[in-house]
Parts: C-alpha cells; structure tokens; sequence
C-alpha cells in the first residue's frame, strides 16, 4: 500500500476506530468517472472532496461525482458574497486538510474546517471515498460518512 494511504488508514483507526479497507487502483481515480469505472460503481457513488474558498474560510464540500458545486448556493450557506467563493489552490488544500488534491478524504483533515455533504449519499448503501492518494478510495455508508466526517447536510450543488 502507498505510504500516504497506509498513513491515512492508520488515522483512521486512531481517531475514529474505523478499518477503512482500502483499494488502490494503479490506473489512477482521479476524476469520479475514472473511479466509478475501476470500483465498478456509479458516478454518483463517488464522493468528491472539494476544497473551497468562502471568504477567508476552507471548507471541505463531499459532492457526488455526478453534481458540482454552485457557488452562489455555497456562499448562501455562509452569509458571504458569491464574489469571494473560490477553489482552494493546491497549496491551500494542503494546509487545511494535510492531502493533495485528487487524495483528499472525506475526514481525517489537518484543520477543523467546515464539512458539508451532498444529500444524493443518502440514496445508496454505499458510497466510495479518496484515501490519500489519486489512486487509493475506500468504501463506506452514507451513516459512516455521517459519523466520521460529521459534515452539514445541505444542497449547494447545481
């Protein structure tokens, strides 16, 4: 297992006792379709962590693969002009949640930043998630979404 995904396993474990099994795939899981297709799982199953700006703060929005943020709803969300709702830089991204892009997972984040999540989870029994890496996923519920990543559950997707 890549370093960075056996690193996030073992977070895992020590902050919320969970066994995240998880699979890596040498082709790369980098956009939702191409994880939906190695997992073998719907588009909408994949759980795409997309770090935002919204003013001076990160947050972390769990979108399905098959939605994308709208900006204007995510900083409605927060009182804030859609003006200054932006993607966080790659830089930014690692600061806040200590992953790169494309790796990073639902929880498990370097900063307590806002989590927001996607209601269309609660429409399967399981869902699919990045560990660590471009390559690394596991498979969870939307409960055990809710449990680990205590997110907001609000729609802010177009």
């Amino acid at each position: 297992m890549h370093p960075t995904a056996q690193e996030f396993t073992e977070q895992m474990r020590e902050t919320h006792g969970f066994e995240a099994a998880v699979e890596e795939f040498p082709e790369g899981t980098k956009t939702a379709a191409d994880a939906a297709a190695a997992i073998g799982c719907d588009v909408a199953q994949i759980v795409k962590s997309i770090v935002m700006r919204v003013g001076d703060e990160t947050v972390v929005v769990l979108t399905s693969g098959s939605n994308r943020v709208d900006e204007t709803k995510l900083a409605a969300e927060f009182d804030s002009d859609p003006s200054t709702v932006r993607s966080a830089n790659a830089s930014e991204v690692k600061r806040a949640t200590g992953w790169s892009i494309g790796g990073v997972p639902p929880t498990c984040h370097a900063t307590t930043c806002p989590v927001l999540a996607d209601p269309t989870f609660e429409t399967f029994d399981d869902i699919w998630a990045a560990a660590g890496t471009p390559e690394a996923v596991f498979r969870l519920t939307p409960a055990d979404l809710h449990h680990l990543a205590d997110p907001r559950v609000v729609d802010v997707f177009e």
